[in-house]
């Protein structure tokens, strides 16, 4: 189950210090980029019972790490609906709808 708090809300709180507000659709290219840059998210870790993720999988992104993979050119796709709104703080609303995949 994806979010902080693992309760599948893309939410934040004091304790959530990586800010996981960004509800994406995780991609092949994103997953090794994110990889390569010291964050497996592909690996299952069951130490967390983490499952491991796949293209296609929703999860909750870190605001940062996903406008690092927007400046690199591997952001995922952006469920814009289920983002939380404190990712303002980090990344413009116009880059976010860019790859919102909920827009009509």
């Amino acid at each position: 189950m994806t979010g902080f708090y693992r309760d599948g809300c893309c939410r934040t709180g004091p304790q959530d210090l990586g800010m996981h507000v960004v509800c994406t659709e995780v991609t092949e290219e994103f997953l090794e980029f994110s990889k390569s840059r010291g964050n497996d998210l592909s690996t299952p870790n069951p130490e967390f019972e983490f499952p491991g993720l796949k293209p296609g999988d929703r999860w909750c992104l870190c605001a940062l790490r996903w406008k690092e993979a927007y400046d690199s050119g591997f952001a995922p796709p952006v469920v814009l609906a289920s983002t939380h709104e404190s990712v303002l703080e980090v990344v413009s609303i116009e880059d976010l709808k860019k790859y919102a995949i909920d827009l009509a």
